[in-house]
């Protein structure tokens, strides 16, 4: 991975912890580093409403393209149950590199950068 991609990654990892953090409460941040490793069910115990909540962060935050409902959609109920954060973390990455690169390229972004 490029050094621009790991503090993408990094950033995205902050976001995603702030947003659990005002879901779930500041008492959560003592009880638990969130890493990429930590899954949503056995490390934080995120109860469904808890998802949705922050399923609506990412959207607001990352916009339509971050779909977490339709992401969790490829997945059985076992990899939703074992998912982690990281994987979240790299879905939205990619989603948001993708869209970046393509409006790197468009004809506005293009005229409007000379």
């Amino acid at each position: 991975m490029t050094t621009d991609i790991l503090a993408e990654i990094t950033d995205i990892l902050a976001e995603i912890t702030d947003m659990l953090v005002e879901i779930v409460g500041d008492e959560f941040l003592v009880a638990q580093e969130v890493t990429m490793s930590t899954t949503f069910n056995e490390d934080l115990a995120l109860e469904s409403i808890e998802f949705v909540a922050l399923a609506e962060s990412l959207h607001h935050r990352y916009g339509a393209e971050v779909d977490l409902m339709g992401f969790l959609a490829e997945k059985d109920m076992d990899g939703i149950l074992a998912m982690s954060v990281g994987e979240i973390v790299e879905h939205i990455a990619r989603v948001t590199h993708g869209s970046l690169a393509r409006a790197a390229g468009s004809p506005a972004t293009t005229a409007s950068a000379g």
